[in-house]
This record gives C-alpha cells, sequence and structure tokens, in this order.
C-alpha cells in the first residue's frame, strides 16, 4: 500500500475515534452522580444522530435507553467504546471491543501511568493493537464535538460554538476552557482530552484535524512528547494553522552535563525551536491561546511587514502602537498618497500618518471610507481598528460600519483585527463581530498581537517546505569506525582527535591536529604542521582541558614544544591523577576569528538538537544561544545567526568586516546531519571555539568534543 493509502486508511480509523457514528459506553449507570450516568447523559444531550449503546450487566434500560450486559451482545456495528470501568477491568473490556470489531477505545478511566501503573496501560494498548484498534486516553475527559452534537466527555456541555479545535494534555484545563468559551464567547468546534497518550498522540490529532472540513485553526495544549520528531512531521505538513502553548518548561531542567550545550539546553528553547521549524505559532499564556486561536481561525496570514493602525483615540493608538514595536511589527509611516485620501475623512487636526488617528468626532462613516481606502492600498498588509466609546457614536453603528466596509473593500488576503474600549455597549458590538468572521478584543494590544500572530504564521510556514540536510553515506561509516575503536577500549568519550576525525568526516572544517606521545613526537609533529602551534592534553578523563591547565598555546620552536610537552603531563596529571593519557595534541594554531560555539545535546522529546552562539563570554556568561531540532534546513540556519543577541557582531558591527554567513551556514547544516545521522551513538557534542573569519575566509573548528551514549 503507498504511503497515502496507508495515511488516508489511518485517518478513517481515527473517523471512529473521533467523529464516530455509534458509540458504546461501557460502564453505563442509573445512578446520578455516576460518571457513567453523567457521561449518558451528556450524550444525550446534544442532538447526536448516531447510535447509542449503554453497557452494564446489571440494568436493562437507563436513561431510555435499552442496555447490553456486553458489546458482544449488541447486534450492530459499534465505531468506538466509551469506557468508565476501572483500569484493572480496562484490558477484559479491550479484548471485547477487539473481538466486536470496534475500532476505537475512548479510555476516561484513570489508574495507569500516570499513577505508576504503567503496566496496565502497556497491556491495555496491546490488547487493542492485536485487534487494529485504536486507543485515546487513558485518563481523559473525552472528546466534545459541535459539528457531529456530541458530548462524549464529562465536560457540562459542548464549547461555545467556533472554528478552532483544541487538543490537549490536562482534563482539568478542557473542562475550564469549555466553561470560559461562554464568558468569552470564543468558541471551538472540538475539544479533545488526549491524557496519557498510550496510544493516539498529538501528532495523530493533527493529521486528522487537518483534513477536518469544520477545524480552521488547530489549538494545542501540550505538557510533554513522547515522540517530538513525529510531532513536528506532522506539523510541518498541516495546511491548517496551529497555535500551541507549552507547560512545565521551568520544571525541565537540563540534566548536569560535560558540554556546554546540555548546560544551556531547556525545555522552553528546544520547544520554542521545534515550534518554528513546525510551523507552529506559539501563545505564551492560556488567554493568548484563546486570542490567537480567534485570530488564525478567522483571518488569512499577514504576508508583509506594513501593519496599519487606525484609531480614534490617541491614547488606544500610543499603546498599539507600542504593542506592535514589542511584537515585532514595527510601524511605518503610510505613502503620501493613502495619507492624502485618509485626510479627506478626518479633521485637519486629525493625523494620517501611521497610526491614523481619526480623532474622538469620528462617526460611522469616517470609519467606513477610512478603512475602505486603506484595505485596498497595496502598501498595506494587515489592519487593526480601534476604536473607544464615546457620547458621540453608538458602538453597534461603528461595528455594522466597519464590517460593511471590509466586505465592499474586496480584500480578503488582508487580515483585520479590531478592539473596541468601553462598556456593554461595545461589548456587544464585539461579540456581533466576532460573528461576522472578524477578530475583535477589549484591548487595543491583543488586536495588535491577533495580527502579529498571523504575520508569524506567514513567516514560519514559509520555510517549513524545505528541503532537509540527508544524513548517511561514506562519512556515517567513518565515524562510526571510529566510535566503534573508543567503544572497544572501554571509552565514554572521544578525544579531542577522534571527534575531530568525526566532524572532518562529515565536511567539518578542522585544524590540522597530530597526536604525539613523546617530546620528540610533539616536536617532530610541530614541525610538519609549521610553527608557531598549540598543544593540549588529550585524555577522554579531562574533557574541560583548559581546567586542568591542558592547554598551550603560542608555541614558536623545538624547545618550546618540548617543554609545553612537560609542563602539560605534569598539570594533567596534578589535575587527576588516575586520568588515562593518550598524549598531547599538536595542533595548527588557526588565524584568530570571532568565536563561535556549535553543540548538541539528545533532548528527551525531539532527540539531537543543535544549539548555536557566540563563545567567549557570550555563551559562558550571557548564554546567548539559540536552538534548532536537527536536521536544519539552509533557512532555519540562516535565522539561528541572526536570533542571538550578538547577531550584529557576525554582520560587522562598528566597522568591522562581516563574518562568512555562508560557511556558517553550511556549518550548522553538515553539524546536524551529523548528529542526526549519529543519533544512536552520540549523546552530547559541541564544536568550542570555532573561529570564523571574514566573508569569503571560511572558519576553523579549533576544538570538538563527542561524549557517546551509555550502552
Amino acid at each position: 500500500m503507498s504511503s497515502h493509502g496507508t495515511h488516508d486508511s489511518k485517518l478513517r480509523v481515527l473517523d471512529a475515534v473521533l467523529r464516530p457514528r455509534s458509540i458504546a459506553l461501557i460502564g453505563a449507570s442509573n445512578t446520578p452522580g455516576k460518571l457513567g450516568f453523567k457521561l449518558l447523559k451528556n450524550m444525550l444531550a446534544d442532538g447526536y444522530t448516531g447510535k447509542i449503546y449503554p453497557i452494564n450487566p446489571n440494568d436493562a434500560e437507563i436513561q431510555g435507553l435499552k442496555v447490553y450486559k456486553s458489546v458482544l451482545d449488541v447486534p450492530d456495528e459499534i465505531d468506538a467504546a466509551v469506557i468508565v470501568v476501572p483500569a484493572k477491568l480496562c484490558t477484559q473490556v479491550a479484548e471485547e471491543c477487539g473481538k466486536k470489531g470496534v475500532k476505537g477505545l475512548i479510555v476516561i478511566t484513570s489508574g495507569f501511568s500516570e499513577i505508576g501503573r504503567k503496566d496496565l496501560e502497556d497491556e491495555l494498548v496491546r490488547v487493542a493493537r492485536r485487534y487494529g484498534t485504536r486507543v485515546l486516553g487513558p485518563n481523559i475527559v473525552g472528546i466534545m464535538s459541535n459539528s457531529d452534537k456530541l458530548n462524549a466527555s464529562f465536560a457540562p456541555f459542548l464549547p461555545y460554538p467556533g472554528k478552532p479545535s483544541l487538543v490537549s494534555q490536562s482534563g482539568a484545563l478542557i473542562v475550564a476552557m469549555d466553561a470560559a468559551t461562554y464568558l468569552r464567547r470564543v468558541g471551538f468546534d472540538k475539544m479533545i482530552s488526549i491524557g496519557n497518550m498510550a496510544d493516539l498522540d498529538i501528532a495523530d490529532c493533527i493529521e486528522w484535524l487537518d483534513a477536518d472540513p469544520n477545524t480552521t485553526c488547530i489549538s494545542l495544549y501540550i505538557e510533554g512528547l513522547r515522540n517530538g520528531r513525529r510531532f513536528v512531521d506532522a506539523a510541518r505538513r498541516a495546511r491548517t494553522p496551529i497555535v500551541a502553548i507549552k507547560a512545565g518548561v521551568s520544571a525541565h531542567g537540563a540534566a548536569a552535563a560535560a558540554s556546554h550545550t546540555g548546560s544551556l539546553a531547556g525545555a522552553a528553547k528546544v520547544y520554542e525551536a521545534a515550534f518554528n521549524q513546525a510551523g507552529i505559532v506559539q501563545a505564551t499564556d492560556l488567554n493568548g491561546l484563546f486570542d490567537r486561536s480567534l485570530a488564525l481561525s478567522l483571518q488569512p496570514p499577514m504576508r508583509g511587514d506594513n501593519l496599519f493602525i487606525l484609531t480614534n483615540g490617541g491614547g488606544v493608538g500610543v499603546l498599539a502602537t507600542d504593542a506592535a514595536e514589542r511584537l515585532g511589527l514595527p510601524l511605518h509611516f503610510a505613502p503620501a498618497d493613502l495619507q492624502a485620501e485618509l485626510r479627506k475623512h478626518m479633521p485637519e487636526y486629525g493625523s494620517a500618518k501611521n497610526p491614523a488617528d481619526l480623532t474622538g468626532m469620528a462617526g460611522k462613516d469616517w470609519y467606513y471610507d477610512c478603512v475602505k481606502a486603506i484595505l485596498t492600498h497595496d502598501w498595506v498588509d494587515g489592519l487593526v481598528i480601534l476604536y473607544c466609546e464615546t457620547s458621540l457614536t453608538v458602538p453597534m453603528d461603528i461595528a455594522q460600519a466597519l464590517h460593511k466596509a471590509i466586505q465592499d473593500s474586496g480584500a480578503t488576503d488582508k487580515p483585520v483585527a479590531i478592539a473596541f474600549v468601553g462598556g456593554e455597549q461595545s461589548s456587544e458590538a464585539l461579540h456581533w463581530l466576532m460573528e461576522k468572521g472578524i477578530p475583535a478584543y477589549e484591548v487595543p494590544d491583543k488586536a495588535v498581537d491577533a495580527l502579529a500572530a498571523l504575520r508569524e504564521h506567514a513567516r514560519i510556514r514559509s520555510l517549513v517546505t524545505e528541503i532537509l540536510p540527508f544524513p548517511g553515506g561514506r562519512s556515517s561509516d567513518l565515524a562510526r569506525e571510529t566510535i566503534a575503536a573508543a567503544r572497544a577500549g572501554g571509552r565514554g568519550a572521544l578525544t579531542e582527535i577522534e571527534a575531530k576525525e568525526v566532524f572532518a568526516a562529515y565536511g567539518l572544517p578542522v585544524a590540522r591536529t597530530v597526536l604525539a606521545k613523546s617530546e620528540e613526537a610533539a616536536v617532530r609533529a610541530a614541525g610538519e604542521i609549521g610553527f608557531p602551534v598549540v598543544m593540549k592534553i588529550v585524555s577522554p578523563d579531562i574533557l574541560h582541558k583548559s581546567d586542568a591547565g591542558g592547554v598551550k598555546v603560542g608555541i614558536k620552536d623545538a624547545e618550546a614544544a618540548q617543554e609545553a610537552f612537560r609542563t602539560i603531563l605534569s598539570n594533567a596529571k596534578a589535575y587527576k591523577a588516575d586520568a588515562a593519557i593518550h598524549g598531547v595534541a599538536v595542533q595548527e594554531m588557526a588565524p584568530f576569528g570571532t568565536e563561535v560555539i556549535i553543540g548538541s545535546v539528545d533532548d528527551p522529546s525531539f532527540g539531537p538538537t543543535v544549539m548555536f552562539g557566540l563563545g567567549g563570554i557570550f555563551v559562558e556568561v550571557l548564554k546567548d544561544v539559540t536552538f534548532r531540532v536537527a536536521p536544519v534546513s539552509s533557512t532555519q540556519a540562516e535565522r539561528m545567526l541572526t536570533e542571538i543577541q550578538a547577531a550584529p557582531i557576525l554582520a560587522g558591527a562598528r566597522g568591522e568586516a562581516p563574518r562568512d554567513k555562508d560557511a556558517l551556514v553550511q556549518l550548522i547544516m553538515n553539524y546536524s546531519r551529523m548528529i542526526l545521522d549519529l543519533e544512536s551513538e552520540v549523546a552530547e557534542s559541541d564544536a568550542n571555539p570555532v573561529f570564523v573569519y571574514e566573508k569569503g575566509k571560511g572558519l576553523k573548528v579549533v576544538d570538538a568534543r563527542i561524549i557517546l551514549k551509555k550502552t
């Protein structure tokens, strides 16, 4: 079967779980207050047209429906079973469902891996898979779908109707957000509780929701991922906008690590990088998840940087301007012809620049004419409209004029967001606008953030179709031979020289280095390489060579080389008496350049990650680094160069020549290819420092470190 056919087949199975035409409720109850009673009541409440089969060995009828003792007694086909029996009975239930041909199990029951009983969870999934059945959960609230009129959950009601769909790992949060949709009047079509993700995970839900005609934005609440790379792949392929919030970033400190990368890698940076590479817009809190979901579900992406702000009050205009700059959308003055057109529709003391201030005298006609002029002008990429409630205007009149202007402009490819600041009448006008498909907010910075989300979506989606570097080939064979030799010697880390051999195999330009085991060999190697040279201790037990006094630079002649050899060995033995010393590395003294660091640590969710930053104080003290998940494309590598605070140094600050950007991009790509190819072998690695030279003159890896995974 083709991969496309396999994908379609998988989505059909997920239809049975997330859009079931018939449901068995296993653990249905006649007792009010019990979960099995509440679930059945919820399923019957909203007009679900599929068949419902309550399963309970002790009752004949529940809430007017015939009850079956087992799913095996149901005469008809069953798409999904909602399970609320105790955890210890779930495996038996899964067996019966498998025999019946049930395609999906929605396991609401708790008492599995969340309390340490992973054995029960694994057995449940093993039995289900034997029959080709998929499992949602366990330990979930259930599923809700407005378009299917189905509340197969213990949340009190279906969410306020809307176009986004939410997938959440937190059950309590999904119940709270369900209620909050009515307070905010920001709706969702579906809410899917995913719980322990023993089988179906967030990537599965992304793939299914991307094909769902009732979902125009996928919203995610994420606590952790087991297979982060599959998540990234699913999100990259999705055509539907995705917005996500990652919880728990502060609790995920990196493990004690032998490389700089390990100490700097944390969940916040790695998830941010993964979201970026996956084309996912990030929300920083629940308010942002609501607000950005609304914008992404209703409006097109903002394809350029020219944001225009129209207001009737200077104060809210200033607040919006500040927000735009803070969110990466600094305002620019409008072209002269647009300003001239806008001045026709405002008093002479108004401002047409950007933001355009119609003043408090503005009525519905001024707003209508200006909005239409702005949206039909080629320079404008997106529009934020602000209105402060005044005694001269009726908010609903303004809202209706704005809606008509947007419609009459015909500018369907330019996003618009609106903020009304005022009282009850303004609130009602906002809700009316949202019903008309326009994201509307109660404060100006939220409207600006909506456009920032739409701009971010356009930017990151333009990157996800790039071809990624592919690992493998002869370089892989050479690297694995070196690693195998180190393992055969009982070592958990490569020596610097071995690490450089691996780096060189993947095309990283390393400084020429020779291992010397005697003073005579050191002098001979230095002569072959050419003075001056650098000499360094080579020991798998001394990873930070400078700390051990194991580095000497600027060695100019044979006598200095002999002295350096003796001193380095003496310092190393004093630092760690039992260290295994292989000898001393004699290395070409590469011309000094701008120091950068590139490193990797194996993330528990995403696998190999790539870190980049300036070296020296920038990494030691300021921790000025950026991350990506391997592999890294050329455009993503270019973005990494601009994301660090010290980016102006690479670009050529204070009259300095720009550094060789092309060489850095190639370094990042080749390094990412290497660590992905050696994922099963390498735990951490870094090249530090790397000297980067002027544009066109390349770079040189001066030091290299590779720490192997435990076998």
